[in-house]
């Protein structure tokens, strides 16, 4: 044995659970069930607990089930075709129809007041309407490739505005630290900030329209990217930043060349993440007026068309599949 070499010394395990643990643990606990009685999680368990047994044919009723097979249906059968009264279309040509268009002579009750006897009585009164099988299902459609472009152009602008701010607020490629600190702040305010609430004031701003929405997601989504960005410049391996800065690379050419090509399979995963996302958030903003489908599926909810709802919901839930599948795709072909 070396003389000079120092003995091993006993080593053990450091214990998990100690007394502090376990204060930390019973306190958390009391907090956990203070807050969930608050919530009402016990509540929410027992129901559940019923509408599952009810569909298991216990036979008790349950509020839970109940409401959930009337919103069945009432969804159902949806909703695809529009019928309009002629007299509602101006400059209506009976000669041009849309495609798949018929007009039909239908007979309409209407409730009206008699002036002699002041009672409520049944007018039944014949109407020309036009009706068209799918034309209810192509103005959705319509309505989601807007909320398609809102979500786009809110993506295209939350990577212009994330980019920046990654780069600046990543330790060791940031000018200074207070513009570290400044990009890392913007970030962190753009996220803070939801983007029902952006929308909001983004409405009284430009009116209503597509622009308060791009403006909003773009904006609110900037501050996700922004971090995420920056996160993974940070933890990029640093072996191939040392080897070009030992040839003299500057940090644009250690970033463009060193960090990017690591960090990109990320970034292209974060800018499907955040597409899916808008998409989805897209369809809630307009109901504040922020264009897209949203403004359609409030007012239809709204007057108890369910159908229509229904219509809008299937619609939106095959777009975000399709989205899927396709970045999907596209992104296994880049990388």
């Amino acid at each position: 044995m070396n003389p000079h070499t120092k003995p091993v010394t006993d080593w053990a395990l450091r214990p998990w659970l100690r007394p502090s643990t376990v204060v930390l643990l019973f306190v958390a606990l009391l907090i956990a069930g203070w807050s969930a009685q608050r919530t009402e999680m016990d509540h929410m368990l027992v129901m559940s607990a019923q509408a599952i047994a009810a569909g298991l044919g216990s036979g008790e009723p349950s509020q839970v089930a109940d409401g959930f097979a009337r919103i069945g249906g009432n969804l159902l059968p949806l909703q695809v075709s529009e019928t309009t009264e002629l007299s509602r279309l101006q400059d209506f040509d009976r000669e041009d129809l849309p495609w798949g268009a018929r007009l039909e002579t239908r007979s309409v009750i209407e409730r009206r007041l008699d002036p002699q006897t002041l009672a409520m009585t049944e007018v039944t009164r014949e109407t020309e309407v036009l009706v068209q099988p799918l034309g209810y299902l192509w103005h959705v459609l319509a309505l989601m490739v807007e909320t398609l472009e809102i979500a786009a152009w809110g993506t295209v602008l939350a990577v212009l505005l994330g980019l920046p701010l990654a780069v600046i607020g990543a330790s060791g490629y940031s000018p200074h630290p207070l513009v570290y600190g400044l990009a890392r702040g913007v970030a962190s305010f753009l996220r803070s900030i939801p983007d029902l609430i952006s929308a909001l004031f983004l409405v009284l701003a430009f009116g209503f329209g597509p622009i308060a929405g791009v403006l909003a997601l773009g904006l609110h989504t900037a501050g996700f990217l922004g971090k995420f960005f920056a996160e993974d410049i940070e933890n990029a391996p640093r072996g191939p930043q040392d080897a070009l800065r030992a040839t003299g690379a500057g940090r644009l050419k250690v970033l463009r060349f060193a960090v990017l090509p690591q960090v990109l399979p990320s970034y292209l995963g974060y800018g499907q993440y955040i597409l899916e996302r808008n998409i989805r958030t897209a369809t809630v903003i307009g109901i504040v007026g922020a264009g897209g489908i949203g403004q359609e599926l409030k007012g239809r909810f709204e007057m108890f068309d369910f159908p229509h709802v229904g219509t809008m919901l299937l619609v939106i839930f095959l777009t975000v599949v399709a989205l899927e599948i396709i970045t999907g795709r596209l992104r296994a072909r880049v990388l």
